[in-house]
């Protein structure tokens, strides 16, 4: 048995166990047991702070059922936070190596500003048939691919049962994909509710799911956008806490992809990991 040394963390209700790398470490074994909110310490995921050949500092995150997933923005949040108080970066602005890519973070106190890698593939108004209803959902790719649905009357949405059967519909195979229910409040702010894929159910928060929630809305309230400067949308999560995200928009790319909120630390410990 070894004793692993942890720091809990959450963003927005997102919440993860941060350890810096362990070699020799099973880290998919490691986040499935130590992830267990009975007999672990609980948690949506796994971050894994090492070291970089291609950035500052390399991040890996593994999701609650095992799977490695390519992006996480409310887990870059934590990491980012996590960086600088425990690393005491040189620069304000560094970079985290991902599976998506490398991106850049800056954090004060409990506050972080990640910059995601420009969305892709984005399809607006894709028909689907989900338990024999039709339905109309968008599609963009944040890092990690997102199906957005646009409801009314949020609160009673069952974002389990058919973010289930979306998120394994033939159309997302084989990634699959994380289902957001997006209700517009008004022209800057939407409510989301996220199915993750990974943790396999809702999570209070999801920070790549924010920003596809964010930039879709934007694009189909301004669907003759085309050069556009910090352009945004204010995004309020299940755990009730508002992420702020920003971007532009130039020949329809969306580059500058920014996203803010907190990143709180819960507690630290060790981790007897079998």
């Amino acid at each position: 048995m070894s004793k692993i040394a942890f720091t809990k963390m959450v963003g927005a209700g997102n919440d993860f166990i941060v350890i810096d790398a362990a070699p020799g470490l099973n880290y998919k074994k490691f986040a499935v047991n130590a992830c267990d909110r009975t007999e672990g310490i609980g948690a949506d995921g796994l971050l894994i702070l090492d070291k970089s050949s291609r950035a500052d500092y390399k991040m890996r995150i593994i999701n609650r059922d095992g799977s490695e997933a390519e992006m996480c923005g409310n887990g870059a949040r934590c990491m980012a936070v996590y960086i600088v108080r425990n690393k005491k970066p040189r620069k304000k602005l560094f970079t985290v190596e991902t599976l998506a890519g490398n991106i850049c973070a800056t954090a004060t106190g409990e506050t972080a500003r990640v910059q995601l890698s420009a969305p892709t593939g984005y399809q607006a108004d894709i028909p689907l048939t989900v338990n024999d209803r039709r339905m109309r959902v968008s599609y963009i790719d944040t890092g990690v691919p997102h199906a957005i649905v646009f409801v009314d009357g949020l609160e009673g949405i069952d974002v389990a049962g058919i973010g289930r059967v979306i998120r394994h519909h033939q159309r997302f195979q084989p990634r699959g994909t994380n289902v957001n229910f997006v209700e517009q409040i008004n022209e800057h702010l939407v409510n989301v509710r996220t199915y993750e894929r990974g943790v396999e159910d809702e999570t209070k928060a999801c920070g790549t799911g924010s920003v596809a929630a964010a930039i879709v809305a934007y694009l189909k309230a301004n669907p003759g956008a085309n050069d556009k400067k910090a352009a945004g949308m204010s995004v309020r999560t299940a755990s009730g806490e508002i992420l702020e995200v920003r971007f532009d928009i130039k020949e329809g790319v969306v580059p500058n992809v920014w996203l803010k909120g907190s990143a709180k630390f819960i507690a630290r410990g060790e981790y007897y990991a079998a």
